[in-house]
């Protein structure tokens, strides 16, 4: 189905924002039927608690730099942690 018109206009698109769905028990775990109107763009989400309501928000993976970027800086210098080895034999190859 196209977004345009035979015109070339964009239509309108209704868009409901909520529906009412009916939770099933699958063993110790609770389930749901996501709408197609709300699929998620993967099959990993991250799922959360705030308050009585669940979040459900796609899982991005992050590289590791990523996840580096995010940690806090530094400050303390690292410890020499060659001080009182004995010195390294020359090798010649």
């Amino acid at each position: 189905m196209s977004d345009f018109t035979t015109t070339g206009e964009m239509k309108m698109k209704t868009m409901i924002s909520q529906y009412q769905v009916r939770l099933f028990h699958n063993g110790r775990n609770q389930t749901l039927n996501i709408p197609h109107a709300f699929e998620m763009p993967s099959n990993d989400v991250m799922i959360r608690k705030d308050g009585e309501r669940l979040i459900i928000e796609p899982f991005k993976k992050r590289s590791l730099l990523e996840l580096l970027a995010t940690l806090p800086d530094i400050d303390e210098d690292f410890p020499n942690v060659d001080e009182g080895l004995l010195p390294l034999d020359d090798i010649q190859f």
